[in-house]
């Protein structure tokens, strides 16, 4: 079962300077046929150029998610 976030291909809006260096930086990257870039592409990209960044990203994000799977069942077990 494969589930797609529908968020993945909304373009980002630049509406910090950080974004606009990000997005401006991906774009000439991609190359995107409709100039829009979307958080796919700056998946891709920080994928390629800057996988300690997501790794840190994904190793925290599972850790909460783990952490809250076992809060949940102690919850459970105490009801």
């Amino acid at each position: 079962m494969e589930v797609e976030n529908p968020n993945l291909v909304l373009p980002v809006n630049a509406t910090t300077p950080l974004k606009d260096m990000v997005v401006n930086y991906i774009g000439e990257r991609i190359e995107s046929e409709d100039g829009n870039v979307t958080m796919q592409m700056a998946i891709e990209i920080f994928a390629t150029e800057f996988p300690e960044f997501l790794l840190v990203v994904a190793e925290e994000n599972f850790l909460r998610g783990y952490q809250q799977a076992l809060d949940d069942i102690e919850n459970v077990n105490k009801s």
